[in-house]
C-alpha cells in the first residue's frame, strides 16, 4: 500500500478501519460541541461506556457487604483477569499477575532481578526512557551502594538518528558484558515509538550473562508479543 499525506487518504482509512465501530463504545471530550482528536491513550484513555455501571456494581457491592465483599469477589480479582493478561503478552497463565502501578512493579521485579556484585552492577536503559523508570532505576543502583553515573548504562541512538539500531544494541551489551547485571528496556518507546527487537536482545543479553527485563507499559496490546518463548526474565 502507497500512503498519501492527505485528507482523502486519511478518510479513506478511516472507513475501512476494522476498528472503526469500537469508537461508539467510548465517551469523548467535546470541543466546540465535537468530539475532540485524542491522541493521550497511553496517559489515560477514554472512559468507556460502560465504566460507571461497572464502578457502580462494585460500590453497590461495598455497600451491601463491607468489608466482606473482598472474600465474595474483589480478593480473587486478578485471576478473573489472567487468561487474558497471559495472552496477551505470550507467556504462560502460571507467569502473570494482575496487581499494583508500573512503577510499584518495577520496584518488585528489581528487587529480584537486579542483584549487582561489586564487578558487575550496571542496568542498561534506553535513553529516552519513561520518566518513572528511569527514578525506579537510578533508586535501585542507589539503594545497592552505588552511583548511577558510573552503574548506569543508557542507548543513545547515533549522532543524527532519533532511533536506536538494534546491532549498536547489541554491540553495547557485549562491549560491556562483564559489568553488567540487569538490562531493563522499554518494549516501545513511549516518546519515539520505537519498538526494540525483544527476541534479539533477550538472547545476547542471557549470552553476556545479564538478567533481561522490559517495561511494556506501551508494548501490551500493541505488539504481538511472546515473552514466554523469547525467554524474557521479567516484564
Amino acid at each position: 500500500m502507497n500512503y498519501e499525506n492527505t485528507i482523502v487518504f486519511a478518510q479513506g482509512m478511516d472507513l475501512r478501519d476494522p476498528l472503526k465501530d469500537y469508537r461508539s463504545q467510548f465517551h469523548f471530550p467535546q470541543k466546540d460541541g465535537k468530539d475532540v482528536l485524542y491522541f493521550c491513550g497511553n496517559s489515560l484513555g477514554l472512559m468507556p461506556k460502560t465504566t460507571a455501571a461497572a464502578v457502580n456494581k462494585e460500590l453497590n457491592v461495598w455497600e451491601k457487604e463491607g468489608v466482606m465483599g473482598q472474600h465474595s469477589r474483589w480478593e480473587a480479582y486478578h485471576e478473573h483477569l489472567t487468561d487474558s493478561t497471559a495472552r496477551l503478552v505470550g507467556a504462560n497463565p502460571s507467569e502473570v499477575v494482575v496487581m499494583n502501578a508500573l512503577t510499584v512493579n518495577l520496584h518488585l521485579l528489581l528487587v529480584s532481578f537486579y542483584q549487582p556484585t561489586p564487578q558487575r552492577n550496571k542496568i542498561v536503559i534506553e535513553q529516552g526512557a519513561f520518566p518513572s523508570d528511569q527514578y525506579a532505576v537510578e533508586s535501585q543502583i542507589r539503594f545497592h551502594g552505588f552511583n548511577p553515573k558510573e552503574a548506569l548504562i543508557e542507548l543513545i541512538p547515533r549522532e543524527g538518528e532519533k532511533y536506536l539500531r538494534t546491532d549498536d544494541i547489541l554491540n553495547t551489551l557485549k562491549e560491556n558484558s562483564n559489568s553488567i547485571a540487569t538490562i531493563l528496556i522499554g518494549g516501545v518507546n513511549y516518546y519515539s515509538g520505537q519498538a526494540f527487537d525483544m527476541e534479539k536482545i533477550t538472547k545476547v543479553g542471557h549470552e553476556i550473562g545479564a538478567y533481561v527485563g522490559f517495561d511494556l507499559a506501551h508494548g501490551a496490546g500493541n505488539l504481538l508479543l511472546n515473552l514466554h518463548d523469547w525467554n524474557v526474565d521479567f516484564a
